[in-house]
């Protein structure tokens, strides 16, 4: 989707008569934003209000409106509605990307006060081992005032850990891009569900490091590759490591950057109303979000909040003073849930739902659904082959089949180039991953030899002292056993009578 590039003439497959040749040709239907797709809006509502469309029939409608002079009941179609929805229920998919440790899990919790992210299931990124990127989902089931919330979150695991970062963020396109496959295919069927199930990615929080410098590389091209497919909400993670003015300075440089890169994040809608107008313009303000999440609960003045216990203090999560955190939950969940449904609805899918279609129905002749402009290019073609000679067609048509095999070689050696790129990138992290095993496995070896010398030379000192020990101790009893014997005096002879 390119938003502000030039309007083709919206012709949604009207056929375009040519000045110069004077054939007829398929003009290519215009990609939409979100722009023409709140313009249409704004002009339908402006068009109805002065000008009310006509009712069908012979007889021309009165233009004004009429009260009633009793209760018909029609009055009670918005309660149906409301019911209808109530009992079906509503789905919302929620992606959050960013390296590890940027307290994605934390803030997930925080959002919606339950741990769908607990200790035990999923450890802390010091806990995880793996370094590529994985696209892991989970869905609860939320109910609050007898409405039920099928969320399922999009979680990103090592995205942006490896040091070779290129490609990082294929895998993440790759999940949007299956997601709205799946409801075209859904929407394709011949026999369609009444409820089809939307597991299309509706916002995207993408974590931004509070590192006060500005975006990185790697922030830029993600950004960049996927603001056309879906709703991108930037955030400042872990913003009480910033002072109140880092943090201004900081949104602005990112801000900045954002525009300079022509990068589009989510805009808020334009609204009639003052006091929308207001709520809209402090959210504003407020993008990027800086936010702090946390899932421990403190004791301040008598009252339980979540927040975060410092030395110098503690910072409050629902608090607009400390962090933006309030702000974004308020516009991701009470205010703009439904407008994200609609623009990822209206416009992402829409251009994608054209880009897919428009490939499968464009050939070597282009399929605009008129069987004129197929008709009248195949005759022009047989008037062509019929005014060659016979050696210049086979020329044509062999020259057309050399370009088709070259085409063909040339997809085809890109397709292995890519293969073998994959795979040498695979081989290359599977050989680092081993190199660093057995250099931990090495270095644990050392260490356990090192520790089995230190407790020998011990035993060996030991054995010494206790060896010189018993030596002394029996020299000390010889000794004794000496003085004994030699303390002891022969008796005398009795003398005989004669």
């Amino acid at each position: 989707m390119v938003r502000d590039r030039e309007r083709e003439p919206a012709t949604n497959g009207v056929v375009d008569k040519g000045v110069d040749k004077g054939v007829e040709r398929p003009v290519k239907p215009e990609v939409r934003d979100r722009g023409d797709y709140q313009r249409d809006n704004r002009d339908r509502e402006k068009e109805n209000a002065v000008h009310p469309p006509p009712r069908a029939g012979p007889k021309p409608s009165r233009t004004s409106a009429k009260e009633l002079d009793g209760y018909v009941g029609f009055a009670n179609l918005p309660n149906q509605v409301y019911r209808k929805a109530v009992k079906k229920g509503f789905e919302f998919t929620l992606m959050v990307v960013g390296e590890s440790g940027m307290g994605k899990s934390t803030l997930i919790n925080s959002l919606f006060l339950t741990d769908l992210y607990n200790e035990h299931e999923y450890p802390g990124p010091s806990h995880r081992i793996k370094k590529s990127v994985n696209i892991d989902t989970a869905q609860v089931l939320l109910k609050e005032g007898g409405v039920t919330l099928r969320l399922t979150t999009v979680d990103t695991p090592g995205f942006g850990d490896a040091v070779d970062n290129s490609n990082c963020w294929q895998p993440v396109t790759d999940f949007i891009d299956n997601k709205y496959d799946e409801y075209l295919n859904q929407e394709s069927h011949v026999n369609r569900k009444s409820n089809m199930s939307d597991n299309r990615v509706h916002a995207c929080l993408y974590f931004i490091a509070p590192t006060g410098h500005g975006l990185k590389p790697l922030d830029v091209e993600f950004m960049k590759r996927l603001h056309e497919k879906v709703n991108i909400i930037p955030l400042i993670s872990k913003a009480d490591t910033l002072t109140p003015e880092e943090c201004r300075n900081f949104k602005k440089t990112i801000l900045n950057e954002i525009a300079q890169h022509k990068i589009k994040i989510y805009e808020f809608p334009d609204c009639d109303d003052e006091e929308e107008n207001k709520l809209q313009k402090k959210l504003k303000e407020r993008v990027p979000f800086a936010v702090v999440g946390s899932n421990t609960v403190i004791q301040v003045d008598s009252k339980k909040v979540r927040g975060r216990q410092y030395p110098w203090g503690i910072v409050q999560v629902e608090n607009l003073e400390h962090n933006d955190f309030l702000a974004l939950r308020n516009m991701l969940i009470r205010t703009h849930m439904q407008d994200l449904k609609d623009v990822t609805n209206n416009v992402h899918y829409e251009n994608f739902r054209y880009s897919k279609l428009a490939v499968v129905t464009d050939g070597k002749v282009k399929n605009t659904g008129s069987k004129e402009i197929k008709k009248s290019e195949s005759d022009s073609k047989k008037k062509d082959r019929d005014n060659k000679d016979p050696l210049t067609q086979m020329q044509d048509e062999k020259k057309e089949h050399v370009s088709k095999m070259k085409k063909m070689e040339a997809e085809m050696e890109q397709v292995f180039e890519m293969k073998v790129k994959e795979k040498k990138q695979k081989l290359k992290d599977s050989e680092a991953d081993l190199q660093r095993r057995a250099e931990q496995m090495k270095k644990s070896l050392e260490q356990q030899e090192k520790e089995l010398e230190q407790k020998r030379a011990q035993f060996e000192k030991e054995k010494e002292s206790w060896e010189e020990q018993q030596r002394a101790e029996d020299m000390r009893r010889q000794s004794s056993m000496e003085t004994l014997d030699g303390g002891k005096k022969p008796k005398d002879k009795k003398k005989g009578l004669f």
